[in-house]
Order: structure tokens, then C-alpha cells, then sequence
């Protein structure tokens, strides 16, 4: 166990890390620095060279008058693209290497470029100039996106060599500590490793295990500073309630500002409703802000476009790997091909589901006698080895083939691309009254439970994914959350 020893600054021998562990190179300030201006760089150099093969282009049997004037339009949304990249902040700390919220900077960034580009075209009557937007706007925007995605590969690599992470002290209650440190273990990527953890009050600390790691832990709140130095700490995360109440937190802010330390509050809140949270300063006074989730509207239009449009041209171009399918189903054991199983839907309604068979036909009718060997989260049954799969069924399921006749459910507007997992309706009848939520949508063919373990997820964490979906979906994030499904399907995770 490690302790805090009388001395101030000074502290006992520390467990060491396991061998599996690796030293953690330079980390903070100095590296986000670098990595934002390799970003600019890139950025600068792809929209400049989108924008000059898009003119050549266009331009190739046109007067050097009108090369000028689409050159000199095209140098002006150029350094417009560039300056808007800045302005909606897709080069922040907080969100590079983290995920959606870095590819929706960027992807509002070009729409606002490209939409005051229009208006300047249209005003001006220059007609021969948008065919310069049409080919540029999708061109760069995708170009830009796969620069992104492949400097969160590299900076995931590195991640794992233990490089270019901000290393931070997690302080609160112990449970809190250990929740907010085995998620920033499971999910930050290229973020955050902890190195040390302080809880309130006087418990006896133990070492925290994170991942692979083993961090020091010390009690007490009154020399935070003098850990974060013992640890080379670059963030203080403070995890949920501290019993010594927000005026403690003020204080410990200033204390660690001599440091250049930043302080990071991880509210319980951010767990559903994170996107729609804001701060509105009010004479000094910083309020919360949580916008109401919406459930109808023009989003959810478009959501559904998507859904029919995708779904539509899905079913045309896997028809030939549907027959290859059903031929090989039905030749593995007899039976019918496809399966359909009543699912809840949205607000409850019941719908018939379609899968490809991926069971004996008797499935339902062994599953009392197999219960008892239940391995999934306690609500849902689910069973590693189960007997009942055949031997076709085991790959299919493994690639979540077996899913691919939910693109006509998709079709019928009974389930969307992406949503919530479609629960059965004996599960419904068990639901906690928060549960229900999940059912204000429609259910997904994949989603967050999918793209974030499956079947190894308990039950509380299930539900805190589609709850947070649910509330606070977007179609740029449907679309990441699509690209994710296709890697998760190459490399199946929790898929039995």
C-alpha cells in the first residue's frame, strides 16, 4: 500500500509497473503543441492542393482572364477553409485524437466555408464559379477527414508505445476514481493515461490497477500539488462529488495554475447528456446548461433519407451474398433460412425482425434447458459455446452477417442504419423506468453497443450507450459510427 509520509512533497516507495507496462515519453503541453501544428501544416497543404487541381480542372481550355479570376476565387476560399479550420477549433487539445467530435469540427468547418462561398457566388452572379464549390467541398472535406483518421492511426500507435499522452491524477471517492480511471483505460484512445490517484478522507489506499498499469494512490486532499509533481501529472481530473464542496475545487485550481496543471471535472452527468452541455456565465456565476433532446424534427428527416437510401441500394448490391447465403444455411442443416424474432421498437411497438438463421431450428424450444449457463449480463442470454449455433451459423455470426436482413426492416421504417440494440419484448417488460428511454428512437442495425464490445458489455454499461445515443445522436456521428461497424466486422469483438 502507498502512503503519503509526513514530509510535504515526499512519498513512499511506489509499486512498481508490471512488465507489461512501458515507460511514458514526454507528454502535455509540449507534445499537443507539435501535433497541432503538424495538423495545420497538413491542413494548410490539402486545401490548397484540392482547390489548385480543381481550378486546373476547370480551367483547362478557358482564357487566362477567367484562369485569374477563378485562381484568385479560389486562393480566397482557400485561406476562408484554412481560417474556419481555426475559428470552429478542430485542432482543440480536448478533442484531437479523441474521436466524433474532432471529424465534426471538420466537417462544420468545410460546410460553413463552402456555404458563405455560395452566398458570395450567388450575390455576385458569378455562375461559372460553382462548379469550383461542387467538385471542391465533398473532395477536400473527405480529404481532410482521411488526414485526420490517419494521424489518429499514428497517434494511436504511439499511444500504445506509451508516447504522446497527457499523464493525469484522478481525485475523488474511491469508486469514482476507479470508474473514471478504468474508463480513460478502456476508451480515451490517443488521450489520457493515469498515473497516480488521490482519495478523499482517510481510507487506506491501494494501488490502482488501469489496464495493464499499476498507479500510486495516496489519501488526502491537502498536498494534490505535491503528488502531481511526484508523478509529472499534466491534468488533475477531479471524479465526481468531493465532500469538501466546489469552493475546495476553486482553490485547488489556483494552486495548480503555478504548475501550468490543468483541472478537469468529470461530472456523472456528462454520461448521458455530454453533447448537450454548455456553460453560460451569468454575472460570475457559471451555469450548466443542458439542452432538451430532441426526438422529431428535420434531423430526424434526414435520418431517415439516409436510412432508405442506404438501405435500398444495401439490399440491390447483397443480393448475390444473400443467395450464397440461404444456399449455404439451408445445405448446413434443414430448415428455413431466415429468422424472424418480435422485437420492441420505437415507443414499444412490436415488430418482426429478420436474420439469417444462424441456430437449430429448435433454438427456442432448448434455450429454457441452457438458461442456467447464461455468460451474457444477466438480461440478455448469451452463451460462448453454445450448442445450439451450427457450424455455418458460427461464421456468419462471428462477422455479423446473420444481421444483413435488417436492411429490409430498415427499409419498412421499423429500425434505422444506426440506434439503440432492438430488445425483446420480454426485456421491455423488466426495464427500469430510466430504460425505457431507449425506446423514444428507433432501433439501430448497429450502434454504439456494437462498436464498443457487444456482448461483453454488462448490462449498466449497455444502457448507458444507447441512452447517450439516444439523446445525442447526429448524423455525422451515425456516419462514424457506420465506419467504425465496418472495422469491427474485419475484427469482431464480443461477436459469439
Amino acid at each position: 500500500m502507498t502512503q503519503m509520509q509526513s514530509s510535504p512533497g515526499r512519498f513512499a516507495t511506489v509499486p512498481r509497473t508490471t512488465a507489461a507496462s512501458r515507460s511514458i515519453a514526454t507528454s502535455g503541453t509540449a507534445w499537443r503543441r507539435r501535433y497541432q501544428v503538424s495538423l495545420m501544416a497538413t491542413d494548410s497543404v490539402l486545401i490548397l492542393g484540392i482547390l489548385l487541381l480543381t481550378v486546373n480542372v476547370l480551367t483547362l481550355d478557358d482564357s487566362s482572364r477567367r484562369l485569374t479570376e477563378v485562381l484568385l476565387l479560389g486562393g480566397v476560399i482557400a485561406a476562408g477553409w484554412v481560417t474556419a479550420m481555426s475559428l470552429f477549433r478542430t485542432r482543440d487539445s480536448r478533442i484531437v485524437g479523441t474521436g466524433a467530435g474532432e471529424y465534426k469540427k471538420v466537417v462544420r468547418a468545410s460546410l460553413a466555408t463552402f456555404a458563405a462561398a455560395a452566398v458570395v457566388v450567388a450575390l455576385l452572379d458569378l455562375d461559372h464559379f460553382r462548379s469550383l464549390l461542387v467538385l471542391a467541398l465533398p473532395s477536400g472535406t473527405a480529404l481532410l477527414l482521411s488526414s485526420r483518421w490517419l494521424w489518429r492511426q499514428w497517434l494511436l500507435h504511439q499511444s500504445h508505445l506509451g508516447h504522446y499522452l497527457s499523464k493525469v491524477v484522478v481525485v475523488g471517492q474511491p469508486a469514482d476514481v476507479r470508474y473514471v480511471a478504468a474508463q480513460l483505460a478502456k476508451k480515451s484512445g490517443a488521450a489520457y493515461t493515469v498515473v497516480g490517484a488521490v482519495y478523499e478522507g482517510r481510507s487506506n489506499p491501494a494501488a490502482l490497477h488501469t489496464g495493464e498499469r499499476i498507479v500510486p494512490v495516496v489519501s488526502g486532499l491537502r498536498k494534490i500539488e505535491d503528488f502531481v509533481a511526484y508523478t509529472g501529472a499534466d491534468a488533475v481530473i477531479v471524479a465526481g462529488h468531493l465532500h469538501k464542496g466546489s469552493s475546495y475545487i476553486r482553490e485547488l485550481g489556483w494552486r495548480l495554475e503555478e504548475s501550468s496543471t490543468e483541472l478537469v471535472l468529470a461530472s456523472a452527468l456528462t454520461n448521458v447528456a455530454g453533447p448537450r452541455i454548455t456553460m453560460r456565465p451569468v454575472e460570475g456565476l457559471p451555469l450548466m446548461h443542458v439542452e432538451l433532446p430532441q426526438f422529431t424534427g428535420g434531423r430526424h428527416i434526414l435520418k431517415r433519407a439516409l436510412d432508405i437510401v442506404v438501405s435500398a441500394t444495401a439490399l440491390l448490391i447483397l443480393a448475390p451474398v444473400f443467395l450464397v447465403l440461404v444456399i449455404a444455411i439451408r445445405r448446413d442443416t434443414p430448415g428455413n433460412a431466415f429468422f424472424a424474432q418480435e422485437r420492441a421498437g420505437k415507443n414499444s411497438a412490436v415488430f418482426r425482425m429478420f436474420k439469417f438463421r444462424s441456430m437449430v431450428v429448435t433454438a427456442e424450444d432448448e434455450l429454457e434447458v441452457l438458461r442456467e449457463r447464461n455468460q451474457g449480463n444477466g438480461v440478455l442470454f448469451k452463451l460462448r459455446d453454445d450448442p445450439r449455433v451450427t457450424r455455418i451459423g458460427r461464421i456468419i455470426r462471428k462477422y455479423s452477417l446473420d444481421e444483413l436482413p435488417q436492411f429490409w426492416n430498415v427499409l419498412r421504417g421499423e429500425m434505422s442504419l444506426v440506434g439503440p440494440r432492438p430488445p425483446l419484448v420480454s426485456e421491455v417488460s423488466g426495464y427500469e423506468e430510466h430504460t425505457h428511454r431507449r425506446l423514444l428512437i428507433k432501433p439501430g442495425l448497429t450502434g454504439l453497443w456494437q462498436v464498443s464490445g457487444r456482448s461483453d458489455l454488462d448490462w449498466e454499461e449497455s444502457v448507458r450507450l444507447d441512452l447517450y445515443y439516444v439523446e445525442n445522436w447526429s448524423v455525422t456521428g451515425d456516419l462514424i459510427i457506420i465506419w467504425r461497424t465496418f472495422k469491427v466486422m474485419l475484427k469482431p469483438v464480443g461477436a459469439y
